[in-house]
């Protein structure tokens, strides 16, 4: 009975060396085959995807490229795609409310991966909390994404044009706005046929050797004098360059603000005209008076309104002023006729 117990025992150890040694060979392989550590060294969070191509269970999570865990399983969740994932756990305080994920590649056969992006600064996400997804740039989703966009612009933009809005869809659906667009090309093909025939200013300026020529030398004129001026030369140089003429402008001008200032304080008889309401009622009285003579006298009232007015009288004037040229004539003809001086004393 002794060597029984022995022999059992002795073959109790062996089976629990065994058990030991295989469950620590399996814990090394597990260790080695990249998933990261054991168990309690990760901890699970969730990121969603409207689609995630090739991921699935066993896909590498990276963090700036580096593989920090792995997907752990994929759900679809209504339309979108939850992706659980486990990372090691000294990455914690690297992703935040800040990071983001994306669907990248690992190789050029499209093998998945999730990639996210270190958020310093941030809140840690907590234990199956969701780190934000977007698309990856160049990536097929955000190509597909971009070519989605442009398709809708560019249906609405032909439902526009079939609605008539813009010029373009008035060119379309308007009659009057084709036929207007019709008739200004119309008159352009004219106006350029003209040109090309050098017809009116512009076609001789573009056809007429000698009308470019004038205008080549006008303005060869014009930088001349321009020359002259900036060189102070003529009365416009002068006035440009000439310190002493400016100064003198300037005292004319300061004269002229005071002569103003003068007139405008009533001062002198031009300031009293301008300022004193006494001058001007009497001035409008006079004229209103002038106004008064001449009605009268376009009217024929008075003597020299019947003057201006009465041809019989002015016809009398006239006869009376012949005779007496007669008589005047008659006198320096015949003096004693008309001179006829008797001298009697007694």
């Amino acid at each position: 009975m002794p060597r029984t117990r022995s022999l059992a025992w002795s073959e109790l150890k062996i089976g629990i060396l065994s058990v030991a040694a295989i469950v620590a060979f399996a814990m090394l392989v597990f260790a080695v085959g990249g998933e990261g550590g054991f168990f309690w060294q990760r901890y699970p969070l969730k990121t969603r995807f409207d689609n995630v191509a090739t991921v699935r269970s066993g896909t590498p999570v990276r963090l700036s490229g580096i593989e920090i865990g792995a997907v752990t399983h994929v759900e679809l969740v209504g339309s979108a795609v939850d992706v659980w994932i486990e990372i090691n756990e000294d990455m914690r305080p690297v992703i935040t409310d800040r990071s983001t994920a994306v669907i990248g590649s690992i190789s050029m056969l499209g093998e998945g991966a999730i990639d996210l992006t270190p958020g310093p600064g941030g809140v840690p996400v907590p234990d199956w909390g969701y780190v934000r997804s977007t698309i990856a740039p160049g990536s097929i989703a955000a190509l597909t994404e971009s070519a989605n966009r442009g398709l809708e612009e560019t249906n609405r933009l032909l439902a526009d044009l079939r609605a008539g809005k813009g010029t373009l869809g008035l060119l379309l659906t308007d009659e009057s706005a084709y036929r207007e667009l019709d008739a200004l090309i119309a008159s352009t093909r004219r106006v350029t046929t003209a040109l090309e025939a050098g017809r009116g200013t512009l076609g001789r300026l573009v056809r007429d050797p000698a009308v470019y020529d004038e205008l080549a030398a006008s303005s060869a004129n014009l930088a001349a004098i321009t020359a002259r001026v900036r060189a102070g030369e003529g009365t416009m140089g002068l006035l440009l360059n000439d310190p002493a003429l400016a100064r003198s402008l300037a005292s004319t001008s300061a004269r002229l603000d005071g002569i103003s200032a003068r007139l405008a304080s009533g001062e002198g008889t031009a300031g009293t005209l301008l300022t004193d309401e006494a001058l001007y009622a009497r001035l409008t009285s006079l004229s209103t008076r002038l106004d008064d003579l001449s009605s009268h006298l376009q009217s024929g009232r008075g003597t020299a309104g019947r003057f201006l007015q009465d041809d019989m009288l002015y016809e009398n004037m006239s006869a009376s002023v012949a005779e007496l040229r007669l008589l005047i004539s008659d006198i320096r003809k015949d003096p004693k006729k008309y001179l006829n001086v008797k001298v009697s004393l007694f």
